[in-house]
């Protein structure tokens, strides 16, 4: 059974997880930013099927966040970004690194829309609660661009740590609406409905996966690296809102 970590929590439990084993003679941890969790929950099931006697570990949370944990030596395989700066933050700890996938943003609000927003300029109406990722992670980076291109001015009620906290946020109903990406609209089903943002204004983030450089599982890691760049790893990310990398 695959474990989910919290990213915050990775670095110190990780290790002792690794030592467990779990079901599997060898266990792969792959570290990936909280918009991947659909496509890669599945992809670590394949992989898993696909190599008998090893265990995929799982943790999700904001890329700059687990960039961190590896520089400071947390013991992970593989690690995906959402951003192509985060990576290249990290460029001496990782090997193998090539671009898999893309993204661009859009408005999410609660199911009924309650504080009927139509367009981004409706954000900026008094009143309305706007969730949005704070400004250090990629899902805030790529935001603030939208909002720059729009010449918007906004001001959020909360700034979270990753998409998927806003996503939270807008799904419950405690904002009126959030700024995420394509993806994760697509993959929240009837609980948000998206507001699409027109493609002038939109911004686009490039997702790189890359072999943590001190694994001890190069082999595996590679293995990982290579499904999600194959056809099953395009069609998992399609299936998930994802487009092809704008980049090669």
């Amino acid at each position: 059974m695959r474990k989910y970590v919290p990213a915050l929590m990775a670095a110190l439990l990780l290790p002792l997880l690794a030592g467990c084993g779990g079901n599997g003679d060898k266990t792969l941890t792959v570290f990936a930013a909280a918009s991947l969790q659909g496509p890669f929950t599945q992809l670590a099931k394949q992989f898993e099927s696909e190599h008998k006697g090893v265990e995929v570990e799982l943790s999700f949370g904001a890329s700059n966040d687990l960039a961190a944990q590896i520089q400071q030596g947390a013991p992970a395989d593989v690690i995906a970004t959402a951003s192509t700066k985060t990576m290249d933050q990290i460029a001496a700890d990782v090997t193998d690194r090539s671009d898999f996938a893309s993204n661009t943003m859009e408005v999410a609000v609660p199911a009924g829309n309650p504080a009927h927003i139509r367009s981004l300029a409706d954000l900026t109406r008094k009143g309305v609660k706007l969730a949005v990722c704070q400004a250090a992670v990629p899902c805030g980076v790529v935001a603030a661009q939208v909002f720059a291109n729009a010449k918007l001015t906004v001001h959020p009620v909360t700034q979270e740590v990753d998409v998927k906290s806003v996503l939270t946020k807008v799904s419950l109903g405690e904002v009126d609406a959030g700024i995420v990406y394509v993806s994760d609209v697509k993959t929240a089903g009837p609980k948000v409905t998206g507001i699409i943002i027109p493609a002038a204004v939109n911004a686009v983030t490039t997702y790189p996966v890359a072999v943590v450089s001190k694994t001890a599982e190069k082999s595996l890691a590679a293995d990982f690296v290579t499904l999600v760049k194959a056809a099953a790893g395009r069609r998992a990310l399609a299936a998930g809102g994802f487009a092809p990398p704008s980049r090669s």
